[in-house]
């Protein structure tokens, strides 16, 4: 068996020809680099745009009947400069220039699926674009396309998710002969139709490549030289993350950890692949592990903090509550019926309050929902609560510490944040606060002071 890597490359990495050039000596410096994972094209600067939102302008003016030339041009030309750049004569874009320009003439079930298709060719173009550079510059590479190798996923176009065959398909990749350059963030359903997974979901491709390969880790490279402990843009000059586990990192990025997508954790838990997430520009930094919780000895009583803001909650009061049975079931009937899934649903014996992801949800249904509830239940007091934050408390650490919670909750009280609801997992390894929005960032920052400010003087 090969001892190999999987190596995935986020947009910034590869937003043009400049950055390609560390990419690409990145590669070369280490054999094991077997197969890389690609996404679209990113931002140049600041005022760029990216290549994927440029692919959903195209999407929609084709849906629209309009005139697409010139944001087809557009896209090929992000893709051109990048050849360019390593003096690869034009003609070799012969075929990307067909298939980006052809992608409307295609015959699609519905406009998701167009959609979906259309994104996808943000990292199916640039896989094949990188695979043509690195053989010009003399490094063999050979571009993989998904449907040849039998990347399978479920028929959700924009929201896939990967079929278990899927990994014994892609077990019989040819690793060691040449690099393989395999684009990010979409399969092909069972019906031959291209579905991407969710936005930013190259990181998962290059996970289910780890795991269906046995790589001895995944490399996720991207613009920041590590995992920190709370947001930069909240806490200044944040404390990076050496090394965490996959339930510590699921439970962050599940909360607004933006770095790596959390549903690329669930494959490597499975293979029990190590990933090691860095910087493509500064490489020589160890980055951030993330480990199987195996052997893990923390160094922190918290290993991170974080806030989202995109949640709302469903307050319901009735006394007697906890007698009544069958309560929590006609509530999740309801959900059923509306196919919103809940987040979190904290009770007490009259109260019992549901947290939910916004944007899963609409004016209309919260109504719709808020009428069969009442119909079902007859609760006292029935209310929305839409102003509503969490903040996630998370640490292997905090299992071994007496008085954690205690100092949490006083290190936000004591600056007058109220705090709404607290929720521990039978892990004992997190804590979940609710607060109002405009008091979330605060948060956060007055729980880091606490435990790596105060705790380290």
């Amino acid at each position: 068996m090969i001892v190999m890597k999987v190596a995935k490359f986020g947009g910034s990495s590869l937003a043009d020809g400049a950055q390609l050039k560390k990419v690409i000596k990145i590669i070369v410096a280490d054999d094991k680099r077997q197969v890389i994972v690609t996404s679209a094209p990113g931002k140049r600067d600041k005022n760029d745009t990216k290549v994927t939102d440029l692919l959903i302008t195209y999407a929609k003016q084709t849906l629209q009947r309009q005139d697409t030339s010139a944001i087809c041009q557009a896209i090929f030309d992000r893709y051109l400069a990048i050849a360019q750049y390593f003096a690869l004569p034009e003609e070799n874009l012969t075929e990307l220039h067909k298939i980006l320009f052809e992608l409307k003439d295609h015959v699609y079930p519905d406009a998701k699926y167009l959609m979906a298709a259309f994104k996808a060719h943000g990292e199916r173009l640039n896989a094949y674009l990188i695979a043509k550079i690195l053989n010009h510059l003399g490094i063999k590479a050979r571009f993989i396309n998904p449907k040849e190798v039998g990347f399978l996923v479920t028929s959700e176009p924009n929201n896939a998710t990967v079929l278990p065959q899927t990994y014994q398909a892609l077990a019989q990749l040819p690793v060691g002969e040449e690099r393989l350059i395999v684009p990010g963030f979409f399969g092909l359903t069972k019906e031959g139709q291209i579905a991407t997974f969710s936005r930013g979901g190259s990181d998962i491709t290059g996970a289910i490549l780890a795991c269906a390969l046995k790589a001895e880790c995944y490399e996720n490279f991207t613009d920041v030289d590590a995992i920190y402990v709370a947001n930069p843009k909240i806490v200044t000059d944040p404390a990076a993350i050496t090394t965490m586990t996959y339930r510590e990192m699921r439970e962050l990025a599940y909360a607004g950890f933006s770095v790596f997508h959390d549903e690329a954790i669930i494959p490597a838990i499975q293979g029990q692949v190590p990933i090691n997430v860095k910087n493509t520009n500064h490489p020589e930094l160890p980055g951030t592990w993330i480990v199987p919780e195996t052997d893990f000895m923390p160094t922190q009583t918290i290993t991170g903090v974080v806030n989202s803001n995109h949640f709302s909650a469903l307050y319901l009061h009735k006394y007697l509550l906890n007698k009544e049975v069958g309560a929590t079931l006609k509530l999740l009937e309801i959900m059923y019926k509306y196919q919103i899934s809940y987040e979190h649903m904290p009770s007490g014996i009259d109260d019992l309050t549901i947290i939910f992801d916004s944007d899963l949800l609409t004016p209309e249904t919260k109504q719709l929902m808020c009428e069969d509830i009442q119909a079902a239940l007859q609760p006292d007091q029935l209310e929305w609560i839409d102003d509503y934050a969490i903040i996630m408390v998370v640490g292997e650490g905090m299992r071994d510490h007496k008085g954690v919670t205690q100092k949490i909750i006083d290190s936000v009280s004591e600056h007058d944040i109220g705090i709404h609801m607290i929720n521990q997992g039978a892990s004992r390894i997190s804590l979940m606060l609710g607060t109002k929005r405009a008091d979330a960032a605060n948060a956060v920052k007055y729980i880091y002071q606490t435990f790596f400010e105060e705790e380290n003087k």
